[in-house]
């Protein structure tokens, strides 16, 4: 491997200054992996679970198990899990149209949310079939020092407002990612301010990095990706819903139809993938946590500015760095996908992704199109040129990936 000297020494330096963190993390896998254990045990899953429905596919019996499954593992009454959903995008959109309606306000704690999802409320980003157009109304909380503002809710908060919208994740910034801590926090000074206003949380990247989820400390309902962390990187597609019983049912009732929800749908993807997937998925994130730890350690080194910084506690599985010009934004993808399994020989480009406001370059050279459990980066092609690295379905990838990477803007 043409990797420098230079990164070399940087590479074991950063292994060695940052070992305790990488055990750290394997505690934290260990114990989801036992909870994820114990669910399963207690649910007595088995390979009748597995196969494959077929037509309306009522009565499917590892559809029903897989829903249960996921609501015994994140504290929630109630689970949609299905691979129906096209997104994590999607699931958050069903849970958004499932619940609120005409005259009904949202709220967004956490600032502007990600792209994707600007187009489904439609007020910064207008677009056909909005909840702007439905007749939702919009509100959204600035953050406070890149933190929300929690001194702020209460006066955010209106008469009207029937949901608080919560991003775990950094989505494309540098605000820091919300602990289940800050997510207990933040859902308990809504309450507070307005008992019955339902506290929803993007969870997507968040999913088994700590010991507990939303909807374990507070949150109505969640919604996330299966090609992100839950899915465990062999998820073929789909996404979640979890929490409390009336909220999923009904979101499940926008997913399908009034009176429908979630009595039907077929599997067509084998279980197995998904229950499987499932049970990986603490020990792949840690993965992912690690390589995440090493990149901003590496990066560091070399003089950019990273978040999260190394040591600093994380609560999804996003690194962001700033590169500072488009092209070394390009040559950073570019050199994560020279090392990918699946498509090594492709360059990256910069194209018009839908949902997004500017253009988006992506390094994806992944099993699973699109799945950031895998090691894959993007970033919008707009000052400060930020890419956001994301995955690693085995640590020892995810190294050489990241040094890959480092290589490819070494070399501009």
């Amino acid at each position: 491997m043409a990797f420098s000297e230079k990164l070399e020494n940087i590479k074991e330096t950063t292994l060695q200054k940052y070992h305790k963190l990488f055990q750290k993390i394997d505690k934290i896998s260990e114990h989801n992996t036992l909870k994820v254990l114990a669910a399963m045990r207690k649910l007595r899953v088995s390979e009748a679970y597995f196969h494959t429905t077929s037509g309306y596919a009522y009565d499917d019996l590892g559809r029903q198990k897989l829903d249960e499954l996921f609501a015994e593992v994140f504290g929630a009454e109630r689970a949609l899990v299905r691979t129906q959903f096209v997104s994590g995008t999607h699931a958050l959109a069903t849970v958004l149209f499932g619940i609120l309606r005409p005259g009904d306000r949202l709220l967004s704690l956490t600032g502007a949310p990600y792209d994707t999802m600007q187009t489904v409320i439609g007020y910064a980003n207008p677009s056909t079939g909005s909840l702007k157009e439905f007749g939702v109304l919009y509100d959204e909380l600035p953050l406070a020092d890149n933190r929300v503002d929690i001194d702020s809710i209460a006066k955010a908060i209106k008469p009207d407002t029937k949901m608080a919208m919560i991003q775990r994740s950094r989505g494309y910034s540098v605000r820091e990612s919300l602990t289940t801590e800050d997510i207990r926090a933040i859902c308990e000074t809504v309450k507070k301010c307005k008992p019955d206003c339902i506290c929803f949380i993007d969870n997507c990247y968040g999913e088994f990095v700590e010991t507990r989820e939303p909807t374990e400390v507070g949150a109505d309902i969640m919604a996330g990706s299966l090609i992100k962390n839950p899915g465990g990187g062999l998820a073929p597609t789909g996404g979640y819903i979890a929490g409390k019983k009336e909220l999923v049912e009904a979101a499940s009732y926008r997913l399908t139809a009034p009176g429908m929800g979630d009595e039907l749908g077929a599997s067509l993807a084998n279980h197995r993938s998904l229950f499987q997937g499932f049970f990986l998925a603490p020990h792949v994130v840690a993965q992912a946590l690690k390589g995440a730890i090493f990149a901003a350690g590496l990066f560091m080194d070399l003089g950019y500015s990273v978040w999260p910084q190394p040591e600093a506690a994380r609560s999804d599985i996003i690194q962001a760095i700033e590169l500072g010009t488009p092209e070394k934004l390009i040559a950073f993808c570019g050199g994560l996908q020279k090392y990918s399994p699946v498509d090594s020989f492709a360059s990256p480009e910069p194209w018009d992704m839908p949902g997004y406001a500017d253009q988006v370059i992506m390094a994806a050279g992944t099993f699973v199109q699109g799945a950031s459990i895998e090691l894959s980066a993007d970033g919008p092609m707009r000052p400060p040129f930020n890419v956001y690295l994301q995955g690693g379905l085995t640590f020892e990838h995810a190294v050489i990936g990241i040094m890959g990477a480092a290589q490819a803007i070494e070399s501009l």
